[in-house]
Order: structure tokens, then sequence, then C-alpha cells
């Protein structure tokens, strides 16, 4: 009898999807490399064509592909090793819908090209019929996988930033920040919560037939503008000495008026606005490069992200 789900890598999405499964009453089940926490053993090669570590995964009704591929030919490789690991080796489909989580990487050509001004600003609104940057290895790969149906049903989610659990965003501004040169280049920033994600994949499992053959573009349905996060958050800095930090109930740290210190972001912001003339936050699209429309997908599904704003 086969399982609902088969998650390939139990990673960071499956410790949302997981207790959904669970309170949904939805059969599953997931892999690893090396088989940890009661999990089946399997890895990916995305040049092989052994039929072998296929045989030992169960037949499942949607498979959920959570890892990268990048390889010309390991999309469809995948999903016909599997389809002929339930022993139909004519190679047609055993009814077993396939899931790629994808990343709105697909559509930022920066790494690929030289010419960043010019991809960066080509669009400033992207949906998911939007062309994907022309050298995405990962978007063809997904563009490989979306061609195999409708003999193979298929579907693609591209997630935007991830977040929720230990996940924040708070931990990257020093990082993606640690200079007001660095932080007047930031522009828009997308997310969707870990439950959102979840939820997403469980939807498009129960309605395959609305996602088969397409792309998704799946955010909390927001823009944020890294100027107003990095003002707002900032980064703590580390005081010399670690009496003050003792003597707080938090790990901020504190400057002597018991006040806390943020770093000086919410300065330099201040400053930037002064020199580019923006006069409130969060800036307008045009300002922030980029922007991601998801509505198709929520309203599609006839859902609402739940978990927004990175609260």
């Amino acid at each position: 009898m086969a399982i609902n789900i088969l998650i390939l890598g139990a990673g960071w999405t499956s410790t949302f999807l997981i207790p959904l499964c669970d309170e949904r009453s939805l059969t599953y089940a997931t892999t690893t490399r090396d088989g940890r926490n009661s999990t089946i053993p399997f890895q990916f090669d995305p040049n092989s064509e052994d039929l072998e570590p296929y045989k030992i995964l169960p037949d499942a009704a949607t498979l959920l592909i959570t890892f990268p591929i990048q390889t010309t030919g390991a999309s469809e490789r995948l999903v016909k090793l599997y389809t002929a690991s339930r022993g139909k080796n004519d190679g047609t489909n055993t009814n077993t819908r396939f899931i790629q989580l994808g990343s709105t990487g697909v559509w930022d050509g920066r790494k690929a090209q030289a010419d960043t001004t010019a991809q960066r600003d080509q669009h400033k609104w992207y949906d998911r019929h939007s062309p994907i940057a022309a050298f995405s290895l990962r978007g063809a790969a997904e563009s490989e996988l979306l061609s195999l149906s409708p003999e193979f049903p298929t579907t693609v989610l591209n997630l935007a930033g991830l977040w929720g659990n230990s996940r924040s965003m708070r931990k990257f501004v020093g990082k993606v920040a640690p200079t007001k040169e660095a932080l007047k280049n930031k522009g828009s920033l997308h997310m969707i919560h870990g439950l959102d994600v979840a939820r997403a994949i469980l939807a498009v499992h129960a309605e395959f037939s609305k996602a088969q053959g397409q792309r998704w573009i799946v955010t909390d349905g927001r823009v944020y503008d890294w100027w107003d996060l990095a003002s707002a958050w900032g980064t703590s800095y580390v005081p010399h000495s670690d009496e003050l930090l003792r003597n707080q109930s938090s790990n901020a740290a504190f400057n002597s008026e018991g006040v806390e210190d943020r770093g000086p972001h919410a300065g330099w912001v201040g400053e930037l606005m002064e020199e580019f003339g923006v006069r409130a936050l969060p800036r307008n699209v045009e300002a922030l490069g980029r922007a991601f429309d998801s509505r198709d997908f929520w309203s599609t599904f006839e859902l609402s992200p739940i978990k927004a704003r990175l609260d």
C-alpha cells in the first residue's frame, strides 16, 4: 500500500511538514544520506543510471524532492528511475506525482551575468510566468522536470527565503550589511515561513491537478525592505565585558542607560534616507529592484499565508 508522501531529503522543511502530516493523518516516509533517525538511507547520484538505490523507497502518491538539482538530465533520471523501480520496466508512470522545491533565485541572473544592473532591472515585478534567468542551472533542471508532464505529473514550488524555528533573519543583519556601503546596495527581501511551506506542499498534494506541469512562486505575499528591517532590528555589538550581559534577562547587549544597543544600522539607514531622498520606509518597488507576486498560488489553492511579517 502506497504512503501519501515520500520526502527525499529530511532536512529543515520536514520539521514543519512531518507534524502537519501527523495532524492531518497523512502517511509519509523520509530519507537521509546515512539513514539517521530511522529514515531511509538514500543518496541521489545525478549521473547514475543505477536502479538499485531506488528499490528501497516505498510507493508514494506524492514524491517531494527537497534538494536542488543542477545537472542536465538528472531530474528526468530521478523520476524515471523511481518509476522503473516500482516494477514497471516499460517506463510508464505509476501515478506518483513529483514536487520539486525550488528557489526564487532562478529569476536572479546576477550570479550568472556580468551585466548585473541590466539583469536586475529587466523586470520590477516577477510572477510565475516571468522568464527565469537564462543561465540558471537549477532553473533549467526544474524546467526539465516540468517537461515530463503530463506523462509524469510534476510541479515546481519556487520558494522565497525560508524562516521559522531557529532560522531568523534578525541574525543575518550584521552579515548582510556589515557596512553602510553594503547596506546601501540592499533592496528587497522575500520570505516564507516553514509552516506555510508545509501547507503549500500539502495543498498541492491534495489537488495536484491544479499544479501539474506548472511552476509556482511561493512567498508570504510581502516585499520587505532591507533598510526597513536593518533600521528596526540592527545588530547587537559584543561588549568589552560580559558582566552587562549576565545582568540582563535576554541575550541582547545594553548600553549604560539600560537601552538595548542595536548597533549602527539605524543611524546608517537615516543617513541613506537623507542621501537618496527617501521620506519613509519601506521604499517603493522601483527603489527595491525586484518584487515577486505569489498571489496566483494562494488564490489557486484557496489559501492565505498564516505566518507573515517575520514576527
